[in-house]
């Protein structure tokens, strides 16, 4: 990733008013700490810097990254745009007319203080973060929303994110596919709880597949930062800031085609709670909608 680092150098160079460290050196301090999971102090020590020095770095580099998120992390605007993510996922096997797969994650914190702590903790038990992601067929992150905290359930996030409303106002044309803890809708497809007859299992099967590039995403992600699988102990501002800094990272990986040895894929987090919650917020036209598409295609 060093040809980019041009991309955040005139910010880092006005942030330390002269005589701070070299671009280049905070840039691979910053990606060190992220990517190897290395404690601040073990960092430190490598690079020469005390503690609070390499989290002023990491902040640094990530506010100038995140000052970039709107080039590396759009979902496509024209038709033509909009054809190339659709076309990518229907060559997985055949499934038409998706334009992005959606989930959401959850990347630990530390515990939360004060009266809202609670609410961080997610049903697993620990402090975190909920983050959506919407990727497409290549794993790069399109859209991102890294602020609910750990108790929220993923389709509450859903229904008030903008991607959403950009969705109801008809800006793309192609849906989205989401598992069971969704609400069905004319624009996000989920599975079938109870599938019967050979149309509706394929229809099960195609879904799996085509939605399959959300789960290798979050793993490839995670992988890549490993800071992201373990969790954060920095506080709750900088998590946030770090969260979609390492989305803007992985877009940029994939698009240098930097591979990344995959080993296990990330498996959903949803439960049967979350799905029964969801179950009553299938809509007609949504229900009437996909039922139309397992007729027509499958």
């Amino acid at each position: 990733m060093s040809g980019k680092v041009e991309l955040v150098k005139s910010d880092i160079e006005l942030q330390t008013r002269g005589g701070g460290l070299a671009v280049e050196l905070q840039v691979c301090t910053a990606l060190r700490t992220w990517a190897r999971q290395e404690v601040q102090d073990d960092a430190a020590d490598i690079h020469g810097l005390s503690q609070q020095s390499i989290t002023n770095v990491c902040r640094r580099v990530a506010l100038a990254l995140a000052k970039n998120a709107a080039q590396f992390i759009r979902m496509p605007v024209s038709l033509e745009e909009q054809e190339q993510l659709v076309s990518g996922f229907r060559n997985i096997c055949g499934f038409r007319n998706v334009i992005g797969a959606i989930d959401c994650t959850h990347i630990k914190i530390k515990k939360v203080g004060g009266d809202s702590a609670q609410y961080y903790i997610n049903r697993k038990g620990f402090s975190s973060l909920n983050v959506q992601v919407v990727c497409d067929s290549q794993l790069k992150i399109r859209d991102i929303v890294a602020h609910w905290r750990g108790s929220t359930h993923d389709a509450r996030i859903f229904r008030e994110s903008r991607i959403r409303q950009q969705f109801e106002n008809g800006e793309f044309s192609a849906r989205l596919l989401g598992d069971s803890g969704y609400g069905l809708t004319n624009y996000l497809f989920t599975p079938i709880q109870n599938p019967r007859g050979v149309k509706e299992e394929s229809y099960n099967r195609a879904h799996i597949l085509t939605r399959n590039p959300i789960e290798r995403c979050f793993g490839v992600w995670k992988q890549r930062f490993r800071c992201l699988l373990h969790g954060f102990s920095v506080t709750l501002k900088n998590v946030k800031l770090y969260i979609v800094a390492l989305a803007i990272l992985h877009n940029i990986a994939i698009d240098m085609k930097e591979d990344i040895d995959f080993l296990e894929p990330h498996l959903s987090e949803n439960d049967d709670n979350q799905q029964m919650l969801r179950r009553d917020n299938d809509s007609r036209s949504g229900q009437e909608t996909r039922t139309l598409f397992i007729e027509t295609h499958f």
